[in-house]
């Protein structure tokens, strides 16, 4: 079922993905600001054990996923599963408020 946006709505759902975008950048530059710390205070503190990895990766993997979801490339939890989670509790309420 597709629907007819008003261009306010177009406009405000655009301006949103910018908003989405732009969290998306400044998540990314603080990992790459972050990280080179990270890595130095590792290496002072302890070289022996190279505990930054984890971070690294952890990190980045959030990072990924943030950009996946900024970008609209989320194989899951994108709009379409949103709206058959959102349709599949009112169906179930629905259910609820009938056998009352």
């Amino acid at each position: 079922m597709e629907r007819n946006y008003t261009e306010a709505e177009r406009y405000y759902e655009a301006q949103k993905k910018v908003e989405e975008i732009k969290k998306f950048y400044q998540h990314l530059t603080v990992y790459v600001l972050t990280n080179p710390i990270v890595i130095v205070v590792n290496l002072t503190t302890s070289p022996h054990y190279l505990w930054f990895l984890y971070c690294l990766f952890g990190w980045g993997i959030a990072i990924v996923m943030h950009g996946l979801k900024a970008f609209d490339y989320a194989p899951f939890f994108n709009k379409e599963w949103e709206a058959r989670k959102i349709k599949e509790i009112l169906e179930e309420e629905n259910k609820k408020a009938n056998w009352k």
